[in-house]
């Protein structure tokens, strides 16, 4: 295990000298069928083993075992990984445990075509952060169930645990509200250069809600408001100040479009939205956007806020928004999400943090998927500056808003210039496992250089899986 490949690096690393030898016969004992079931599957595509999975087993290869004291405060999402010549054991205190150890395991393992050995030793290991995401936009271009699916299982394989869908902005609404049906039909049939556009059925979002589950990514739904609104305000008029809907909108600038703040009609439809989605969404969190509200005044935006947060408490959930959220008051538990740039967080940030808001981070010029990684790259913006994979990875979290309590970090994929699989695919990768390293070890184990060898070894299995990347020369 000297030369193990796993990202995110683990916590402690004990060699041994041994090898497992992943043989014809093996079998696979879990306490946990789901996390089984996906082992077992992702097992049997790569080797074309039988791979049984069975009840009790204690000869069996591979034990994913519930319970025991494995050292340390390891958490909810620690595990311990042991491999001996006999086979593998996964040990944690949860489902979630066991997940990441096997996927660990499944970096131990070779990318494709074996031989299908497990270096011998013994991995204790849990996240630094308890939220660890990465954000899709699927406004600006609209992505289907199972390109968000495919996102979630490549998310997840990097221990990543939340899935942050933004669902309306200026170019499209992308969930269907009963209540409000033209915002489907209406507001979700444009995206950014023209095309159809399109929008999750409520069952359609209800599958993505579950598969995330099943890989124990929580997804958070936004509604972007009270800026980034005009799908909403063309598909009803009323919704409008002076109730006439303007037409659909497929650019890429942002700050123009508001709700009336003062209308009752606006905080019927926005409850009415809150309440749908926060029914169909388990998770703890519902973010309600408040970004580049250039055409709300101030003072509106204050009382849209003071109006609109106590919903989200009231439907049992915690308000998370963007950071320009920071002066208005705050609730219980709110989050506020850092997106700036630059050397020192402005005045709004440090509004949320004397308030005594979490922060999440995403800071523009670190963890943005949508930023270039060179002036070559074919995609992307570059308002932020260029991002790198070192970029993205040679960053602490804990020192970058003095004062904050850093609940985690997620990686935007803004989708202005993203329109394919193979776009999402490029912007993603090799970035995003650099913030999921950054989200998951200690500070103390994560170097670059030490990361980059790492990480090189994943294009090969990147291909094997069917994921087009970036070739980062400080990589590859």
């Amino acid at each position: 295990m000297n030369d193990i490949t796993v990202v995110p690096v683990p916590a402690r690393v004990e060699p041994a000298d041994v090898v497992f030898a992943l043989g014809p016969d093996a079998v696979i004992a879990s306490d946990s069928p789901g996390v089984g079931a996906l082992l077992a599957s992702a097992l049997r595509a790569a080797t074309g083993l039988a791979l049984p999975i069975v009840e009790g087993g204690s000869e069996a290869a591979i034990a994913l075992r519930l319970g025991g004291d494995f050292g340390g405060d390891f958490g909810d999402e620690g595990y311990e990984l042991v491999v001996g010549a006999e086979g593998v054991v996964v040990r944690a205190r949860t489902e979630a445990g066991l997940f990441y150890g096997v996927q660990t395991l499944l970096q131990l393992l070779p990318a494709a075509n074996g031989p299908w050995t497990v270096p011998g030793g013994r991995i204790v290991d849990a996240p630094r952060f308890g939220y660890r995401g990465a954000m899709l936009d699927v406004s600006r271009h609209f992505f289907g169930v199972e390109v968000v699916e495919r996102f979630i299982e490549a998310i997840s394989r990097y221990k990543m645990n939340v899935l942050h869908l933004h669902l309306s902005d200026d170019q499209g609404w992308r969930i269907a509200i009963e209540k409000w049906p033209e915002l489907a039909t209406v507001g979700g049939a444009s995206q950014v250069g023209g095309g159809a556009g399109g929008c999750f059925s409520q069952a359609e979002y209800t599958r993505i809600v579950e598969f995330a589950a099943a890989r124990f990514v929580t997804v958070v739904p936004e509604i972007d408001m009270p800026g980034h609104t005009n799908a909403a305000l063309h598909a009803y008029p009323e919704l409008n100040a002076d109730g006439v809907a303007p037409a659909a909108y497929t650019g890429v600038d942002v700050g123009f479009s508001t709700l009336a703040v003062g209308k009752d009609v606006t905080y019927d439809f926005v409850r009415d939205v809150l309440t749908e989605v926060a029914a169909l969404t388990p998770g703890p969190y519902l973010h309600i956007g408040g970004d580049e509200a250039q055409s709300t005044t101030t003072e509106d935006y204050l009382a849209f806020l003071d109006r609109v947060q106590p919903i989200v408490g009231e439907l049992g959930k915690t308000v998370v928004g963007w950071h320009q959220i920071g002066p208005a008051r705050t609730v219980p538990g709110r989050v506020a999400q850092y997106w700036g740039h630059g050397p020192a967080p402005d005045e709004d940030v440090l509004a949320a943090v004397a308030q005594g808001d979490r922060m999440l981070l995403s800071p523009a010029d670190r963890v943005y998927l949508d930023m270039k990684y060179t002036r070559e790259t074919p995609i992307g913006l570059d308002w932020a500056g260029l991002v790198t994979t070192r970029t993205a990875y040679e960053w602490d979290p804990d020192r970058l808003i003095p004062g904050a309590a850093v609940l985690g970090i997620e990686a935007p994929l803004w989708t202005e210039t993203v329109a394919t699989t193979a776009d999402i695919d490029l912007l993603t990768f090799p970035r995003l496992p650099a913030v999921a390293e950054l989200a998951w070890s200690p500070q103390a184990s994560r170097e670059w250089d030490g990361f980059r060898t790492r990480l090189a070894a994943h294009g090969p299995r990147w291909t094997a899986q069917g994921i087009g990347f970036h070739p980062d020369p400080e990589v590859f």
